[in-house]
């Protein structure tokens, strides 16, 4: 009589003992292996320079980091999608280019980036058994008329030196669901504030608020910002709300998460996203002094401190031998950055030109490491081209998901190949870009700003001066070689005018043909 199998899932180190797989086999088991699960800590408004992993001269300690950079491989060519805030989120979770629908950020009270047919990284992930969840920083949009009382109108105030329109507490009916958030785009759990610098100033679990807003804003109720500015734009929050208890509570929540899913079966997704260090910056008193380089420096340790906590829950929950651990950064250092220099002689974006919003390298080349235990090796820098909008093609390639032709990532190259130490690189070209008619293309050790100027952010004159940057640029596309000028000091497109010509047409077929994902190219 044939033997009749048991099917079981086991929760083991992917290094498997064969020994242990066979025995197990011969005994009529079989065997189903649990996907890995993902992990994804991002940071906000983070530089390059900033962590002791990537710059061994940082004045911030980041002993976390540092140490997940041992356990990972840790890119020193990964880019974001933007210089800004919400277009990199979205193309993260998509695997397609922003610039391909829009540019800015969601602002406040602003609806989902995400059309329903597009599919997203969680409903990726979803289809093929896994539970997922976000905590912290959303700012890709939400419904939030479907809540409005419609009769209650909004009031004009002064915000710095801009007339702002304001909608009071009254304005919304918060006793109702809030649609089109993470939840209806393939997230089954979130937790956070939103965006920790706009209205509504309170938690948002699943799709409601956790506690109704009761009063509008008003950041002299708050312990005094530690350095720069609030930020924060008018509107309702709750009376009690305090913005300096953002990671705490979302680290506590982040633990609980990870700790919950080991006593399930099924692989679980975890997106958390930090708001720091974008301002305000508010580190926690317990860090003040940690770094050299003032409160910036402070909350960027006290980041690495939520991110250990974190990698100890997955630890101590024995999952993290079966979890693929993604860090990085949806874009380059805020204009804070200079007077940081000047002051402590640390510059965030080392050893690059340009800060958030910019499309000169320090607008987006951000920190980019992967563990994938079992499978990438421990302590390796790769040099390789990637991008945050891979990810979703590599994951696909990982649980096994043939991604359709229309309506998901279309820009999204696979990396599993280049984690394995298959090849050397994946991606040869990339596209930079935060407003709309200023771009920049990469292209093996080239790059052109195809605009009137890399800088969208502030400029520094003795910034510029200290670093030995040239007072002006040239209003022409401008090509640089990163191999030779990292900083992009030299502008050579002078030299090289088929060059600069090749690399537009490059530029201008990506842009028309509406993808560059290798498994499009037909």
């Amino acid at each position: 009589m044939a033997r009749v199998g048991r099917l079981v899932t086991l929760e083991f180190p992917m290094k498997r003992s064969l020994t242990f797989l066979s025995s197990l086999a011969l005994s009529g088991i079989s065997l189903v292996a649990k996907q890995p699960n993902v992990l994804i800590l991002y940071a906000d408004d983070l530089g390059f320079g900033d962590l002791g992993c990537y710059y061994e001269n940082s004045k911030i300690p980041t002993p976390n980091l540092n140490q997940l950079a041992k356990e990972s491989v840790r890119f020193t060519d990964g880019h974001s999608s933007s210089g800004i805030c919400t277009p990199s989120r979205f193309a993260m979770l998509t695997g397609r280019h922003h610039w391909r629908d829009f540019h800015g950020i969601v602002n406040v009270f602003g609806d989902s980036v995400f059309k329903p047919e597009r599919l997203t990284l969680p409903e990726m992930l979803k289809e093929k058994g896994y539970a997922t969840a976000a905590i912290g920083k959303w700012h890709l949009g939400w419904d939030w008329e479907a809540i409005r009382n419609k009769d209650v109108k909004a009031t004009t105030v002064q915000d710095g030196k801009r007339k702002k329109a304001q909608l009071g507490p009254e304005a919304f009916d918060w006793s109702k669901s809030i649609p089109n958030g993470p939840l209806a785009h393939g997230f089954d759990y979130y937790f956070g504030d939103t965006v920790i610098n706009f209205p509504p100033y309170c938690w948002i679990e699943n799709d409601k608020v956790v506690k109704a807003p009761d009063m509008l804003m008003d950041t002299k109720k708050w312990k005094p910002i530690k350095e720069g500015n609030w930020e924060c734009r008018p509107g309702p929050m709750v009376a009690d709300w305090n913005p300096y208890d953002n990671i705490p509570t979302t680290t506590k929540k982040g633990v609980e998460y990870i700790k919950a899913q080991a006593k399930t079966d099924e692989p679980f997704f975890l997106y958390f996203a930090y708001p720091s260090p974008h301002a305000p910056i508010i580190p926690n008193d317990e860090f003040d002094g940690k770094s050299k380089a003032g409160p910036y420096g402070d909350f960027v340790h006290e980041t690495d401190h939520s991110i250990g906590r974190i990698l100890k829950a997955l630890k101590d929950s024995g999952q993290a031998e079966n979890t693929i651990v993604i860090f990085s950064a949806d874009n380059g250092p805020e204009h804070y950055a200079y007077a940081r220099d000047a002051k402590f002689d640390h510059w965030s974006a080392h050893p690059f030109r340009g800060l958030k919003r910019d499309i000169y390298e320090g607008g987006h080349h951000v920190p980019f490491m992967i563990k994938y235990p079992g499978v990438t090796k421990p302590g390796t820098v790769n040099e390789a081209l990637v991008s945050q909008i891979d990810l979703m093609a590599t994951l696909a390639s990982v649980v096994g998901y043939e991604l359709p032709a229309k309506n998901a990532a279309e820009d999204s190259h696979d990396l599993l190949p280049l984690l394995k130490g298959e090849v050397k690189s994946v991606r040869t070209a990339h596209v930079h870009n935060t407003f709309k008619d200023s771009y920049a293309i990469r292209e093996g050790d080239w790059v052109l700003v195809e605009a009137k100027s890399g800088l969208s952010s502030r400029k520094s004159k003795a910034w510029d001066q200290k670093h030995g940057y040239p007072q002006t640029e040239s209003k022409e596309p401008k090509l640089f070689n990163l191999v030779e000028d990292i900083g992009q000091r030299d502008d050579v497109a002078a030299k090289h005018p088929e060059k600069v010509k090749a690399m537009r047409a490059l530029l201008k077929k990506i842009r028309e043909q509406g993808h560059s994902a290798p498994r499009l190219a037909k």
